[in-house]
Order: C-alpha cells, then sequence, then structure tokens
C-alpha cells in the first residue's frame, strides 16, 4: 500500500481509517482514545501520537506501522524529545518500595524546606530539569519514609508532602519517553493526597492529574477530574486562603486548556474567564509556586487558549498584550514563548517564530529541548526560507536536533 507521502499526518491517517470503513468512534474506541481525540489529530490540530499509538493504531486499520507514519518514522525521535540523564535515577527512586524501620525520620519542616528549595531551584535554573534531577531521588525516598514512620496528623502532613512531591517529579518526567511513569506518579499524587484530607493537596493533585490525561487525550475525563474537584472546592476557596484561592484558579484554566484542546471556544473563553476573575482577587505579587498561577499568567494563558483553537491571529494579539519577563519563572516564561512561537508559526510568520523560540532557548534551554511543539516547529523551519535557515539550525543545533 502506498505510503501518502504528499499528505499529512493528519490526512495519511483520515485515508487509512476511511478506507477501513472505520468511524473516528470504533477507530478511537479500538486505541483506548476518543473520536475527538481523533478528529484532532486527522485534523493535524495536535501532534502526531508516539510511536507505540502509531503501533496500535496501525494494527487497527490493518496497515504497516510505516505507511501509517510516514516522514514521521524518521523524525518521530528527535521530534518527541530525549530521555534525561538522570531519567534512570528518578525511575528507580519512583519504582523503589519504601519501607519504615526504627530510625528516627527527617522533621517534617526539614522535608517541606527542600521541596521548597526544589520548587525554587525549578523556576530559577536554566537546567531546571538537570537540578531537579539531582534532587528527586533522595528526596522522594525520604518523603515517602517519612510518610509511612509518621502516625496521626503529622502522617497527613506527610502525605501531602508526597503528593507534592511526586507533583514535581512529574514536571521533570514531562515530554520524556517515559508515559507509564507519568502516569504512576500522577496516580500515587492524588491518592496521597486523598489520604492527607487536605484541600490544597487534592486541588494540586487534581491539576497534575488533568494534564495526565489531556496530553494522554482524553479529554472528557480530563475535563470530569477538573470539574469534580472545582465543585467540591468551590465551597471552601473563598475563605481557605490566598493558595487554595490561587489553586482554584488554577483549575479553572485547566478547564479552559482543555476545552480550547477539543476545539470548544465558548467554554474554553468561559473558564478563562472565571480563572481571570479570581486572578484578579489575589495579591498583586502573589505567585502560586507550583502551578504559577497569578495574575501575570493571565495574558500567557490567554495565548494557550487562542492557540490551542487555531486562532493564531487572537494568540498574536494577546501576546502583544504581555511582556513576557514579567513571567518570574524561567521555564514558565519558555513554555509561554513556545506558545507564541507557535502562533506565528500558524500566522505563517517564520520569522517572527523563529526569533521567539530563540529568546525561549535564552530563558531555559532544558524547556525548548523536551517540548514537542518546539522540536518539531524548529525542524519544519531548517527548510523554511533563507532569511530564517541559519537561526533555525543554529537553534537545530543547541537543542539536540542536529550535531
Amino acid at each position: 500500500m502506498e505510503s501518502l507521502p504528499e499528505l499529512t499526518f493528519g490526512q495519511r491517517l483520515k485515508v487509512y481509517r476511511e478506507r477501513s470503513g472505520k468511524t473516528r468512534a470504533v477507530l478511537g474506541g479500538l486505541v483506548g482514545r476518543s473520536a475527538e481525540w481523533v478528529k484532532a489529530v486527522e485534523t493535524d490540530r495536535i501532534l502526531p501520537p508516539r510511536i507505540h499509538m502509531l503501533d496500535r493504531i496501525a494494527r487497527a486499520l490493518k496497515v504497516d506501522v510505516s505507511a501509517l507514519a510516514g516522514e514521521l518514522s524518521d523524525r518521530s525521535a528527535v521530534v518527541n524529545g530525549p530521555e534525561h540523564p538522570a531519567l534512570a535515577s528518578v525511575r528507580d527512586a519512583v519504582n523503589r518500595v519504601v519501607l519504615a524501620d526504627d530510625a528516627e525520620p527527617e522533621s517534617l519542616a526539614g522535608l517541606r524546606e527542600r521541596l521548597a528549595m526544589a520548587w525554587r531551584a525549578r523556576h530559577q535554573a536554566s537546567d531546571h530539569r538537570t537540578v531537579l534531577g539531582g534532587l528527586l531521588p533522595r528526596l522522594l525516598h525520604d518523603v515517602q519514609r517519612a510518610a509511612l514512620v509518621y502516625e496521626g496528623v503529622e502522617r497527613r502532613q506527610a502525605q501531602s508532602l508526597l503528593a507534592e512531591t511526586f507533583g514535581l517529579t512529574q514536571m521533570f518526567l514531562a515530554y520524556q519517553p517515559a508515559a507509564e511513569l507519568l502516569w504512576r506518579v500522577a496516580d500515587r499524587a492524588m491518592v496521597a493526597a486523598q489520604d492527607s484530607g487536605e484541600p490544597e493537596a487534592v486541588a494540586l493533585a487534581a491539576w497534575f492529574l488533568c494534564q495526565v490525561h489531556r496530553d494522554a487525550g482524553d479529554w472528557d475525563t480530563a475535563m470530569v477530574v477538573t470539574q469534580d474537584v472545582l465543585s467540591a472546592l468551590e465551597p471552601r476557596a473563598a475563605d481557605g486562603g490566598t493558595n487554595l484561592l490561587a489553586l482554584w484558579g488554577a483549575l479553572n484554566f485547566e478547564a479552559a486548556y482543555t476545552a480550547a484542546r477539543a476545539g470548544e471556544e465558548g467554554r474554553a473563553w468561559r473558564y478563562w474567564d472565571r480563572a481571570d476573575r479570581v486572578a484578579q482577587r489575589l495579591p498583586e505579587d502573589f505567585y502560586q509556586p507550583q502551578t504559577s498561577f497569578s495574575r501575570v499568567i493571565m495574558n500567557a494563558h490567554a495565548v494557550t487558549v487562542a492557540v490551542e483553537l487555531q486562532k493564531a491571529g487572537e494568540a498574536v494579539r494577546q501576546a502583544r498584550r504581555h511582556d513576557s519577563a514579567a513571567i518570574p519563572s524561567r521555564p514558565r516564561r519558555a513554555r509561554h514563548l513556545i506558545e507564541v512561537a507557535r502562533a506565528h508559526y500558524g500566522k505563517d510568520d517564520k520569522e517572527a517564530a523563529v526569533a521567539t523560540l530563540r529568546q525561549a532557548y535564552e530563558s531555559a534551554p532544558e524547556t525548548i529541548r523536551f517540548n514537542g511543539y518546539a522540536r518539531q516547529i524548529t525542524l519544519d523551519l531548517l527548510d523554511g526560507p533563507r532569511s530564517t535557515r541559519d537561526d533555525a539550525r543554529d537553534l537545530a543545533v543547541k537543542v539536540g536536533l542536529l550535531s
């Protein structure tokens, strides 16, 4: 069967699906995804799936995976991001069975400060993933042990710290070839948060769990998780303190992001508006350390919603209203700049796209190195106009796409 090389991946998938006589709902059911996810892939609204999902789709459609993948078979590895050198040690720490013993556990205050230091390092370091890779293995061990050894109120407090530590671990694992590990830490974070009984812990764990479901294409579950926790927290959010209010706002934005990914424009902007109203109730200089939720982040969030809705012009307009330098977190600033680059690329402004990606690299090189959208755009710009080719090649070398 021909590989249809002139088509995009999404167009190729649609051809093979229709040839097989399967609806989007049927194909989605065969590979564990929704009909909306299949539609988003076919219309190239999201990045092509990773190789393990390509294999499942190819089996369901009874075609060779190389015919389905086309040019992706040669490019998927570089586009999807590398494995960080510290991944093996972090994986070992997550998988290791920690047992209680008679030794005195570290104080909760000490563990809390170590975790706060890790978050600060994550926001301030340009090589934030490398820094986390060095801190997480020991931190995971010590916090898990505390959750076993302490009793009563202190055990519940240790469970809250454990949930947060798993969330930080998820940030390290994101965009790496470790999907099974990503799911494990997200699930374990929610269990630990529920055991803690602390609303803030549950809100944060739900924020992380929503992202895993959304990035896997399970938008329905992502939305259900978010809405369930939003409903449970709403009576407490107003009087629960600034941090809980910010987490509630962050969850409202996650609902906006999920709706935008699913192409539900009205719903996406309604949730963004709710998140923005929450942000305006926060102190002007407040910055929630785990989710980055704050007043300053809302314009960046508007860019993300517009990009996901494929409204490149609106995304660029929103970006012009916001100074990216105002975002205090280096990786979060880089992530925002990648979204702006996506908007410029969507408008076919390749010069602005490559210039914005270079800004993202200057802010946090390890963010752009592991981001699939940034890598894909950089790769595509290598074949772009002469005016951008040299800059694109320089960027491709820096992020590891070219040697």
